[in-house]
């Protein structure tokens, strides 16, 4: 089954969620998805699940480099 997040997985994203009073941007890659939750890798070693009703907006994460 393909979700509306199928076409992040893997890539570096920014994920814009809302907890009560907060909206948090959360940095890292998406790995995986079920009917309730998105997964979200932002750490080597860490993921963490998301409820997908808490998720507000995805972007696409560009790396910003300072050059001197």
């Amino acid at each position: 089954m393909v979700g509306g997040y199928a076409i992040w997985m893997g890539q570096s994203v920014i994920l814009r969620v809302i907890a009560g009073n907060l909206r948090v941007p959360l940095r890292g890659r998406l790995v995986s998805e079920t009917t309730d939750v998105v997964r979200l890798r932002i750490a080597d070693s860490w993921d963490v699940d998301i409820f997908k009703s808490m998720v507000l907006a995805v972007e696409h994460d560009n790396p910003v480099y300072v050059l001197n």
